[in-house]
């Protein structure tokens, strides 16, 4: 996937809710819960890896601002937060973004596990 292609390099302005001079942070156009955010470099790169020293600074500040934000606007109870890492972990657009997905009580019956439920048999580890 090209820049030119790439439906995170050219976002129109009116989906940006917050921003860095490195860092956008946009409304997921699929949300999983209320509020669920994406921070995604300005610059087009695939891998979290390959973020640059300010960008990963900037991402980290970005990130707890946003949370500081959802977490007042939505009350939210937790966070799960997570990158898709290449097409093995599920990367469908190959510009980095971080989800920052609010989770509420009751929004799943039994939350315990989070994110290890990508491999249900795995995912319960308590007695």
């Amino acid at each position: 996937m090209s820049a030119s292609t790439c439906p995170f390099c050219s976002l129109p302005l009116e989906r940006i809710v917050s921003r860095t001079a490195h860092i956008l942070a946009i409304r997921d156009g699929f949300p999983i819960t209320p509020g669920h955010t994406l921070l995604i470099p300005r610059r087009h790169v695939a891998s979290l890896f390959d973020l640059t020293m300010v960008e990963w600074v900037e991402l980290g500040q970005l990130l707890t601002e946003v949370r500081a934000a959802l977490s007042a606007e939505l009350q939210a109870d937790g966070f799960n937060i997570g990158v898709n890492e290449g097409t093995a972990a599920g990367q469908t657009v190959m510009h980095v973004h971080l989800h920052l997905i609010p989770r509420y009580h009751g929004d799943q019956p039994d939350p315990r596990g989070g994110i290890r439920w990508i491999f249900p048999d795995k995912a319960r580890y308590w007695p």
